[in-house]
């Protein structure tokens, strides 16, 4: 029999894979790569089940941050709140808040949801498990570009100007992102063991937006400037908004310091998911 056409063979030891820790980091980019494909048609799937049987449709991905917008519009417009936007219109303010900071919301939650719904799956089929991971994640994506054009029609109804700093708004999302997906990555394995975790992430997140510059400027005294200083998502919506509506970026070193340590945080919560999942996987098939 020719050799070349044998199938590969897998061997499996009980030694820990810290012992060998770049042949481990190399397995967690080349089960990133192999997993590819999978996680395209598990994008594909998601997308179609969670549309299938809703009347507004991609509505739905726009919605909820334009509900929490307009609750404090209504609030500031009736004196019962009183902002200072800075010379951009309240609402545009707002709105333009409440979006950038449901993207970070949907990638700190992505990781853990994306888990459980594979539960079934990954009990019975061995393929690359980050293949789950990039397919929540491009679920994420797809959100993000939905409320883009709801952003950009935002703008162009508040006549926001436009400035070349929105060529760095890529960047701001991008740490954006990569902020809430490793944060959501490092609190993954307990998701996986207790769903108390999962269902915690939504009222965390809205207390979390409380103590972040979303729905008002950053503040520099007092209890609520020395939490926006030590939050890390502040200079990241501080910076994204900055791009968007030609203003001076003045979080822009604070917020690459975060997208720095968040990418960092995000290849040890890699190579601690890929370690933790055979023992997850037990626990949960069992």
């Amino acid at each position: 029999m020719n050799r070349s056409s044998e199938l590969p063979v897998t061997v499996y030891t009980p030694e820990s894979g810290l012992g060998h820790p770049g042949k481990l980091i190399s397995g967690v980019f080349a089960g990133l790569w192999q997993g590819r494909e999978l996680a395209w048609r598990l994008f594909l799937r998601d997308l179609s089940a969670q549309y299938r049987q809703t009347y507004l449709g991609y509505f739905w991905a726009a919605f909820p941050p334009l509900v929490t917008s307009l609750t404090f519009i209504f609030l500031n417009s009736q004196g019962i709140t009183r902002i200072d936007s800075g010379g951009m219109p309240y609402a545009a303010f707002a709105m333009i808040g409440t979006l950038l900071w449901q993207v970070f919301v949907d990638a700190l939650a992505s990781p853990s949801q994306s888990l459980q719904a594979a539960k079934a799956m990954l009990t019975k089929i061995n393929f690359p498990r980050e293949a789950v991971l990039l397919g929540g994640l491009a679920m994420v994506l797809f959100n993000f570009l939905v409320r883009l054009v709801l952003l950009a029609g935002v703008m162009a109804w508040f006549r926001i100007p436009i400035g070349p700093e929105i060529l760095l708004f890529p960047l701001a999302m991008a740490g954006l992102l990569l902020t809430g997906f490793s944060l959501g990555l490092a609190i993954t394995p307990l998701a996986a063991l207790y769903g108390d975790i999962g269902r915690a992430i939504p009222i965390v997140g809205g207390f979390w937006m409380l103590l972040t510059p979303v729905v008002y400027p950053a503040r520099t005294e007092g209890l609520a400037g020395w939490l926006a200083t030590w939050n890390p998502v502040s200079p990241l919506i501080v910076m994204a908004r900055e791009c968007l509506t030609a203003q001076p970026l003045t979080m822009a070193m604070p917020a690459l310091m975060v997208a720095v340590a968040a990418g960092l945080l995000g290849l040890l919560g890699l190579v601690a998911f890929r370690l933790a999942m055979p023992h997850l996987i037990a626990r949960m098939g069992g």
